[in-house]
């Protein structure tokens, strides 16, 4: 297995990343557009999925990692969730809702994969190193 040095290498995060272009796509659409609070809430949501996980991967242990992905995997909920309102607004195609809310499951689902390693990994994080 390669070692990652950088979070930009993280399936994760590089999921996440594609999640925000999605949602900025899909907001930029005259009505959602014109929504401030849903388009703010869910590009808000996005962002925060894709920096926690970048925030996560520098904090050099283990438990904060953990915590942070719990919080990017929060906030792919939240996205999950905007995107029914976007939908039942329709502001977003039956179509164009399924495809956010299929990449939120397979990001939630590694994210959850991710953690679960983590958490039995014997490794703890860099700045327990000695």
């Amino acid at each position: 297995m390669a070692t990652i040095k950088r979070f930009e290498d993280l399936e994760v995060w590089q999921k996440a990343r594609e999640i925000c272009n999605t949602v900025s796509t899909y907001t930029q659409k005259y009505d959602f557009s014109r929504d401030f609070t849903l388009r703010d809430q869910i590009r808000s949501s996005s962002g925060s999925a894709m920096d926690n996980i970048a925030e996560s991967f520098k904090r050099d242990g283990n438990r904060e990692f953990i915590q942070f992905l719990s919080i990017s995997k929060g906030s792919i909920g939240e996205i999950r969730s905007q995107a029914y309102r976007a939908f039942d607004n329709k502001y977003i195609s039956e179509e164009e809702f399924k495809i956010l809310k299929n990449e939120c499951l397979i990001l939630s689902d590694k994210l959850g994969a991710f953690i679960n390693y983590l958490k039995q990994s014997e490794i703890k994080g860099t700045k327990f190193k000695k």
